[in-house]
């Protein structure tokens, strides 16, 4: 139940309350008044003699009349009463049902700025940071909630601006000294006869030269995918899908699934989910890969075989720098490859699932939005 409903019954019933208060206080108060009128009124028994003696033989008849007009009397009164209770019930009814109506309303202006903060917190969470509230009118408790929000992601927007310049600065300043390392270790290699421990050594510092740069590409990669998308050309999944798995041993099932986005970002979700299932597969395991599509929504699934992984061990799998267990115990990896993934889909407006399978191995699943007939004329 939502506080908008929550908040219209809590004005309803203490609307009803106090009116059911009211009518009987009412009440009481009108059957005391009938109550001190009567007590006023002097009785039959209670006239003078010379009274009763000027009636005569009419005193029967008229002591008659005085109590039917007596009981008359009485009849109106609680007829009265039982008026007041009717009537004022109805009323009481009808005016809780428009004050139940002015609740709703009064309770969806008061909550309006709480909807703003929530689509607001709701367009944050999706990975846009740029959001604010900027909630203007009175400066009530909901207003310094929305300033107080605001500010929170201002610094939040400045700290991961700061991290993701770094992360690129350093990204683009460690490339040079590794290029020229990688430069000076193959000419070294290329001289003539050269001592076989200069071989090994050289081959095994390429080795860690190439790791290198494959880290720092995958860096700069995840920085470009935590920015705004600048380009939004419709990619066809099974077109990425189908050149990144030329050559491997896969079996696809590839139809055709379009999105809108950047199509080297793409290309890097699909190298990255192939790249893992192979490394982290085991000898004559088998990987799977499949496009489809939806009216709303076009998945890319990569699954293998593998070790077993326990369900609690797949969330860590996303994090920067953590790596899936294999039997090789590669070091290729750069525990950046499934971190870019989620990236490039959050970026996309899309989401990544993954779930162990009881065999071993692990099945992923890439969801975007798929490019609606009317957004392909803008595209």
């Amino acid at each position: 139940m939502g506080i908008r409903v929550r908040l219209t019954a809590l004005f309803g019933a203490l609307f009803l309350a106090g009116g059911t208060l009211l009518l009987g206080l009412t009440y009481i108060l009108v059957k005391q008044n009938i109550q001190q009128r009567n007590s006023g009124q002097t009785s039959v028994a209670d006239l003078p003699a010379e009274t009763k003696a000027l009636l005569g033989a009419d005193q029967q008849n008229f002591l008659d009349l005085v109590q039917q007009l007596q009981e008359r009397q009485k009849r109106i009164e609680q007829e009265t009463l039982n008026a007041v209770i009717t009537q004022g019930s109805i009323a009481l009814g009808v005016m809780t049902l428009i004050g139940v109506g002015f609740g709703w309303m009064m309770a969806e202006r008061a909550l309006r700025p709480v909807g703003q903060i929530t689509e607001t917190a709701r367009r944050v969470a999706g990975g846009s940071l740029h959001e604010r509230i900027a909630l203007g009118g009175p400066k009530d408790e909901i207003k310094e909630l929305a300033d107080s929000f605001d500010t929170m992601m201002e610094r939040l927007d400045k700290a991961f601006d700061g991290q993701r310049r770094f992360a690129a600065n350093a990204s683009h300043e460690l490339r040079t000294p590794l290029a020229i390392n990688r430069t000076l270790i193959e000419v070294a290699l290329a001289r003539p006869n050269p001592p076989h421990e200069l071989i090994l050594l050289g081959e095994t510092l390429l080795t860690v030269n190439a790791r290198h740069e494959r880290l720092i590409d995958g860096l700069l990669t995840l920085v470009a995918s935590e920015q705004p998308l600048t380009v939004h050309d419709p990619v066809d999944l099974a077109a990425v899908a189908r050149h990144v798995v030329t050559g491997k041993d896969v079996v696809a099932d590839l139809q055709t699934a379009t999105v809108a986005g950047d199509p080297v970002l793409l290309e890097r979700i699909a190298e990255n989910l192939v790249d893992n299932a192979i490394k982290y597969n085991v000898p004559g395991g088998k990987i799977w890969v499949a496009t489809l599509q939806s009216e709303d929504w076009a998945r890319l699934v990569v699954e293998n075989t593998g070790v077993v992984i326990q369900q609690y061990e797949i969330e860590g799998l996303f994090e920067p720098f953590r790596r899936r267990r294999s039997r090789t115990d590669s070091a290729e990896g750069t525990g950046l490859g499934l971190s870019i993934v989620r990236s490039v889909a959050i970026a996309h407006g899309g989401s990544v699932q993954a779930e162990a399978r009881e065999e071993g191995g692990l099945w992923v699943c890439v969801t975007l939005p798929t490019i609606k007939p009317t957004d392909r004329s803008h595209v």
